[in-house]
């Protein structure tokens, strides 16, 4: 995948990421952040698990990402109580 794609799904994935566990008041940069550091999460543990990787611009890439960013949006909730 080229570095344009993984913002524009790094983008998507933060932003969707956002809206299941609010994080307040996120700028874009932060989101694409997130999501980009998701979908290398996600990828890891999907990849770990057998269950597939994060492949190019696609529906199962999207929701490992997905995924990924819930995992780290929790993980920053914990840290910053």
């Amino acid at each position: 995948m080229g570095i344009l794609s993984w913002i524009i799904l790094g983008l998507i994935a933060g932003w969707i990421a956002k809206f299941f566990m609010p994080l307040g008041s996120v700028g874009v940069i932060k989101t694409i952040l997130l999501g980009i550091a998701g979908a290398l999460v996600g990828g890891y543990i999907s990849t770990f698990f057998g269950w597939g990787s994060v492949t190019g611009f696609n529906f199962p890439s999207l929701l490992i990402s997905v995924l990924g960013s819930i995992i780290l949006i929790y993980i920053y909730r914990l840290i910053k109580k």
